[in-house]
């Protein structure tokens, strides 16, 4: 470290970006200080990832010992079955301060100077850090790392009160249960919300903007989710229609408006609505304006290095991870990107590939996938000239399925059909997010259904319905 500086590297944010980030500097040889306002593990530790799988966790178990034929048909009979709210939200609570406190005594263990307050750029190689009490610290380091993640988006028109109208930050705490529940979109905060909420007894309505749910996801895995998630439960729904107004209160009000005509279609009176709409860059007051950096919707423009652009070039010394970019909002791929900027910062040349990073929805099946879906990957052959292919394979005929009596779901492959190169991955199923990392480090070496089928999968597992669909492909 030069004397000239207090630091080799500060990180703004303590989210899984900074925090994976911090880990990797210090092996590097880095001395690192961290400086966050809020809770020490940023939106993944408190309001997002942790919290919201403990509740899935626990309302995953009230809706399979509720399902008593499923259980009756392996010869098991089960009494009433109840639950505890307080309980089951304490669940979360005390999971996240355990993560909460693993990240902060991680930190400390390994050096890493932890500064409270609001961190903000002055100038290149300069932070001014805002303590509660309103004073301000001056520290100074060779680089600096933004990783400020992102917030709920919350659309004009709707009226927010934390209680009967909330975002998934509210909703984590799982306050009350309301009876009838509206949730504005069908991505995988709301799909997985849909799915807390129905294991303990509430009804929902579901609003799509798009005309289709789930329009993110590949065509095949959403039509399967469709049925499974929605159809066969208290789920009613409504696609291509906008809620242009949202007032609180009880009951809250909601007015729906036709994407396409712009005419009010309806008009619900339901006891709550979660507003899950996606998520937004937190980057406003972080003196991005001082280094004449300009974001775009919000986000901070980077290269693949991390680095930050202004106009197009690099801004020496400023990276900027996770959320806040837009790369790719989901935590895992936060913490990847943090690693490589520490790579880069040290002259390592790295750069992160995001068609191998895996993503998954936590419901029950769960849903997971990586690399292209296969209108994505018909629009590569189309511009660089290959035809794509597809194999499928089903739950229904995989032996560890059957034993379990959970034989929803396929797995869906998409292949080049002349290098037989794996291009994507997509599960719908029992444990489909344990089974896509395998995929997802196929799509890292850029294997080939190929090579792949020649791999030898441990039987029975569920494993073995990506083994047949890779040799189904080839």
């Amino acid at each position: 470290m030069s004397k000239s500086f207090n630091y080799d590297l500060i990180i703004i944010g303590a989210g899984v970006g900074g925090h994976g980030a911090a880990l990797h500097a210090v092996k590097c040889g880095l001395k690192t200080a961290i400086v966050e306002a809020g809770d020490m593990g940023g939106t993944c530790v408190n309001r997002g990832c942790i919290p919201s799988k403990a509740l899935l966790a626990a309302s995953g178990k009230v809706r399979e010992l509720r399902e008593t034929e499923h259980l009756q048909s392996m010869g098991v009979t089960v009494g009433g079955v109840s639950f505890d709210r307080g309980a089951i939200a304490s669940h979360a609570n005390d999971l996240v301060s355990k993560i909460q406190s693993d990240l902060t005594n991680s930190l400390t263990r390994l050096k890493v100077d932890i500064i409270r307050g609001w961190g903000k750029v002055a100038e290149s190689q300069k932070v001014i850090v805002i303590g509660d009490d309103g004073s301000e610290k001056v520290i100074t380091a060779k680089d600096i790392m933004l990783c400020p993640g992102s917030v709920p988006f919350v659309p004009r028109g709707v009226e927010v009160d934390g209680k009967t109208v909330y975002t998934s930050d509210q909703a984590v705490k799982l306050e009350s249960l309301p009876q009838w529940i509206a949730i504005i979109g069908s991505g995988y905060i709301g799909l997985e919300f849909a799915d807390v909420y129905t294991a303990l007894g509430s009804e929902i309505t579901m609003i799509e903007a798009m005309d289709q749910l789930m329009p993110t996801f590949d065509p095949d895995i959403a039509k399967i989710a469709e049925r499974v998630l929605i159809n066969s439960r208290d789920i009613e729904t409504y696609t291509g229609v906008f809620a242009t107004k949202i007032t609180s209160g009880n009951p809250v009000k909601i007015e729906l408006t036709d994407a396409k005509t712009k005419e009010i279609v309806d008009v619900l009176e339901v006891d709550a609505c979660l507003v899950a709409t996606g998520r937004i860059p937190a980057t406003k007051n972080l003196g991005l304006e001082n280094l004449g950096i300009e974001t775009e919707r919000g986000f901070i423009p980077v290269n693949d290095k991390m680095q930050v652009l202004k106009d197009g070039k690099v801004v020496p010394h400023l990276w900027a991870v996770g959320d806040a970019n837009g790369k790719m909002m989901l935590a895992h791929a936060a913490s990847g990107q943090g690693i490589i900027a520490v790579e880069n910062m040290c002259g390592r040349d790295k750069t992160i590939d995001y068609r191998s990073i895996p993503a998954a929805a936590f419901t029950h099946p769960e849903i997971s996938y990586v690399g292209l879906n296969e209108p994505q990957a018909k629009e590569l052959g189309k511009n660089d000239g290959f035809e794509v292919a597809t194999a499928r394979t089903y739950f229904k005929g995989n032996s560890k399925a059957l034993a379990e009596k959970e034989t929803d779901g396929i797995a869906k492959i998409i292949f080049r059909k002349d290098t037989g190169e794996l291009l994507g991955v997509h599960i719908i199923g029992i444990h489909a997010s344990d089974l896509i990392q395998e995929a997802a480090n196929a799509i890292a070496s850029r294997q080939t259904v190929h090579e792949l089928a020649f791999n030898v999968h441990a039987h029975p597992t569920l494993s073995e319905v990506l083994d047949e669909a890779y040799k189904r492909a080839s």
